[in-house]
This record gives C-alpha cells, structure tokens and sequence, in this order.
C-alpha cells in the first residue's frame, strides 16, 4: 500500500512519514507533503504530488478538508482523516467525497479509544439513571477545547441518552442537572492524550480511562485505517466500523 502524508511537517505528520519510511505493516511512502514547510523531500501542496498511491492520510489541518476533497475525488484514492474541529462547509465536502471514493474519519485513531466509547456506551445504557462526566487531558500547546476525542465520546453516549444536555466545565451557582453530561478540558504539560469517562450512582460510580503514551500510537492507528480503507465502496467509514 502506498500512503500520500499531508500535513507531513507537523508532530503527527513526521511520526507517519517514519513509519511508512520503515515499511510499517508493508505500507510504503508515495509522498509527504505540507503547505508551511520548506524542506526537502516534502511538497508545498497536493497539486504536486505526481506519484500514484492508495491512500492519503491527512494529519494537516481540518481547513484543509475541502482542497483534500477534491485531491482524492479527482485521484479516485482512499482518504483518512485524522483532523478535528471541522465547520459544516468542510465536514459538508467530506461527506460529499464520500459519495465517490472510501473516506475513514475519526477524531482519534486509536483502536483502545474506539474500544472506550463501546464501553461507555455499554455501561450507560446499563445505567440509565446514573451522571455522566468527560474528562480529557492533553499537552499545553493544543489548539481546540474539548478535544475531538471527547466530542466523539459524546456522541456516542448521546445514542443512549437522547436527551442528554452536554455541558462544558462548570461554573456558578447551580445543581447539577439529571440529564447533563459534562466535558472538562485539562491542558498541562506534554500529555500526549487521556481521556475518562465516569458513570455513578448514589452507591458506585465505574471509571473508564484510556491514556496514550506516545503519538506513535495514532500514525500506526492511521496506518492500519489506511489498510482497511483500500478496497471498501465510497462511503463516510470510522473506528468502529473498523473493530466490529
């Protein structure tokens, strides 16, 4: 499998360009490109990519959503997209490509976050009576509040809690209400990513956490997305696709 990387320059990007450069899970590097680098060996835009491949992994940024789009609709490749904090006119040109080529969109690519939202929504439905918080902690230089993770998560809990009320940090006077989940960011240090779910009752409460200790472990996620992409019918696919 060839891999186009966009966004090649940045944390992630550079961790999926020394994968692919070691042949991870067989996966090749067609070519690494990134619009603010000026480096050899990584192109400034899409338009220049000229060799062919199987899939692109975008680790670049969601603005980009609508340019990458196209690239793959024109290319007829599989795109992954590994971005967050999209508006409804970029998320509205990935869905779009999806209706002609296999697109795999999810806000973490770890196969151990897919598997919390499983639980979480497992044991929310088990307990449909008990508060719900989210909490999620990354490094200080992170850019969006609550993480795509953590949104993810909620998403996923509201499938269970139709009339849940999300709430983000709190603050003032006031009782919680019954059907609020709350979301709390946390930015210190060099957390690569955790994220807790917490379910209790007036008698129990279960924790649910997953940590990440390296960002190696989101470019190998993406790999392995890439992998199941290449050869599925054009359609919007995610992580839980992928582990059922």
């Amino acid at each position: 499998m060839r891999v186009i990387v966009n966004g090649a320059a940045g944390r992630m990007g550079r961790e999926l360009v020394r994968l692919l450069r070691e042949g991870y899970r067989g996966a090749t590097l067609a070519a690494a490109v990134d619009k603010f680098a000026n480096e050899d060996g990584i192109l400034n835009s899409l338009d220049a990519v000229t060799e062919t491949a199987d899939a692109i992994i975008d680790f670049s940024n969601h603005a980009a959503a609508p340019e990458l789009a196209e690239f793959v609709t024109k290319r007829g490749i599989a795109a992954v997209i590994a971005t967050t904090g999209h508006s409804d006119g970029e998320l509205a040109a990935i869905r779009n490509a999806a209706l002609r080529v296999p697109v795999f969109m999810s806000a973490n690519m770890s196969l151990g976050v897919a598997l919390l939202c499983d639980l979480a929504k497992r044991a929310a439905a088990i307990y449909p009576d008990a508060d719900i918080e989210i909490i999620e902690t990354h490094h200080n230089r992170k850019l969006d509040a609550p993480s795509g993770t953590a949104l993810m998560l909620a998403k996923t809990l509201s499938e269970v809690r139709e009339n849940a009320a999300f709430v983000y940090g709190r603050g003032g006077q006031h009782k919680r209400e019954k059907n609020e989940i709350g979301i709390h960011a946390v930015r210190m240090g060099n957390v690569v990513g955790e994220h807790e779910v917490r379910i209790g009752t007036d008698t129990e409460t279960i924790t649910l956490k997953h940590q990440a200790h390296s960002r190696a472990l989101f470019a190998e996620g993406a790999v392995v997305a890439a992998e199941f992409l290449v050869g599925q019918t054009p359609g919007l696919y995610s992580m839980q696709d992928m582990v059922k």
